[in-house]
This record gives C-alpha cells, structure tokens and sequence, in this order.
C-alpha cells in the first residue's frame, strides 16, 4: 500500500490549485485503494479476467436474488449499462439471469460457483485491509471510522420529511 503512483500523493499536495481535498476525494482514496487490493486478490486466485468495472456489480449487499432494474438503482447506474456488465458477468460465469420466482416475466441475478468464488476472494482482500488499517490507526480509532461511516450512511439514507 506504499504505491507512489496512487490518489492518496493528493493528500499530500495541499498547495494544490483547487486547495485540499474535501470530504469526496477523502472518501474516493481509501475506496479505490480497496479496489485495488480486491482486483489483486481476484488476479492471485486465476480470476484474471475479473475487472474493475465488475467490481461495482458485486458492491455490498451484493447482486444475488435481485432484479436488474433494483440492482441498476441501488448502483445509480441505467439499466442498459447493467444489463451490459450482467451480460459481461454471465458470459464469463460469474452470474446467471434466472426467472424471478415471484415474477415469471421479470429475471433475478444468481451468482455461480465460479461468483461466489470471486466474491469471497474479494472479500478476504477487504478483511486483510481492514486489518491493516487497525493496525496503522489503532484499533480504537478504527473502529470510531467504522462507527462514524456507518452513522453517516444511516442519516443520509433516511427518509426526509
């Protein structure tokens, strides 16, 4: 995670024309630092054909059991871009468009074996970072960051009156 070449040299940069970051870039650098230990982890475990764009898809809670159009929703992303990266997804076999139960006209997402796969290898690459992180924070301050993340995605996410 020493990388000179990623976003967080932009941390270092204050005297930037545009001035410090603000909170958008502070919350983009961990972010794709995070991205990138998961497409290192996918490339060490043979899934080298797995991308960042892909990534998106498999964003917590995950794609499994949705439909395509909740899913384009909960990303922010249109219908045809998904349906573009699920196509992607489903011809390299990470997923599958089955049926939804519920609804015989409208389809749901199943990731396969070779998805859960993937899934979990991105999974154990945030776990390893995360283990990091409380290590160089300390695991008070850690968890704090936890914490706070967690309320801030709660008030943003409520309803409004």
């Amino acid at each position: 995670m020493s990388d000179t070449n990623t976003s967080s040299l932009f941390t270092n940069d204050l005297g930037s024309a545009l001035g410090p970051p603000l909170i958008g870039a502070l919350l983009r650098m961990p972010t794709e630092a995070v991205r990138a230990r998961m497409l290192a982890r996918l490339r060490e475990e043979g899934f080298t054909d797995f991308d960042a764009a892909h990534t998106r898809v498999f964003q917590y809670p995950g794609p499994q059991g949705m439909r395509p159009s909740d899913l384009a929703v909960q990303l922010g992303i249109s219908k045809q871009a998904l349906n573009y990266q699920l196509g992607e997804l489903e011809r390299m076999g990470y997923v599958e468009r089955r049926p939804h139960p519920d609804d015989l006209r409208a389809k749901q997402v199943v990731l396969t074996e070779r998805g859960i796969a993937a899934g979990r290898a991105m999974r154990a690459a945030v776990i390893e970072v995360e283990a990091e992180w409380a290590e160089l924070l300390g695991p008070d301050r850690f968890a704090r960051l936890r914490e706070l993340l967690l309320d801030l995605d709660r008030l943003t996410h409520a309803p409004r009156d």
